[in-house]
């Protein structure tokens, strides 16, 4: 069984496009034999994402800890119980291709680090995307680690302990445990998600605060 997992926090206004990607994806036609569970960690939402989770096919974790660290983990550990071969991750504002699941397993290693394009850079000006798109290395063998784009085996994922409890880089901080363990990743460029370039952001030292970043110059 392969897993998918996507932490939200009052998502209802990306949550039905992101769901409606990974479905397409766990639907492929390569996949057929195999089953995808998706698992959507709820983490202390007050708005309609539940009531968007519950239209579709996937399991419901709850947990209140306003931490993608531990949701991603959350999510993560009920996959292993379930007995995934392969995790993977993804974020209730980015969007998946119909290839996703099939592009990550197609490198038989222990992880694959994808890249991400950014979408809607209505709240950005020009200077700020010019300056995102300079800096960022969209190529194979990139240097980029996104939660949103992320996937491993589950016993590389055990060997290296799993999501950390923190509330941004805990993306980062698995693949690195990982790259320590000798772990192979495989640094993709074309395996592609979409993100949103929105300011109002979830996560601490995620996309949005990037973007700000950018935005004064720094």
């Amino acid at each position: 069984m392969i897993g998918i997992v996507i932490p939200v926090h009052n998502e209802e206004a990306c949550l039905e496009r992101c769901l409606r990607s990974v479905m397409q994806a766990a639907e492929h036609g390569v996949l057929c034999t195999e089953r995808v569970r998706i698992v959507v960690v709820l983490d202390a939402c007050t708005d309609g994402s539940r009531q968007i989770a519950q239209r579709y096919p996937v399991t419901i974790v709850s947990v209140n800890a306003r931490n993608v660290g531990i949701a991603r983990a959350a999510g993560a550990e009920h996959l292993v119980q379930a007995g995934a071969r392969w995790i993977a991750c993804t974020d209730a504002d980015s969007w998946v291709p119909a290839d996703w699941l099939v592009a990550q397993l197609a490198y038989d290693v222990d992880a694959v680090c994808g890249v991400v394009d950014v979408e809607g850079w209505d709240e950005h000006s020009v200077d700020v995307r010019t300056r995102y798109l300079a800096g960022y290395n969209d190529a194979e063998d990139h240097p980029h680690i996104h939660g949103a784009n992320l996937g491993i085996a589950t016993q590389a994922y055990v060997r290296a302990g799993g999501f950390p409890a923190l509330a941004a880089h805990e993306d980062v901080h698995l693949v690195r445990r990982l790259e320590e363990l000798g772990g192979r990743i495989a640094w993709s460029g074309s395996v592609r998600v979409k993100t949103s370039a929105r300011l109002d952001c979830r996560a601490q030292q995620g996309m949005g605060q990037h973007l700000r970043s950018l935005a004064n110059g720094v």
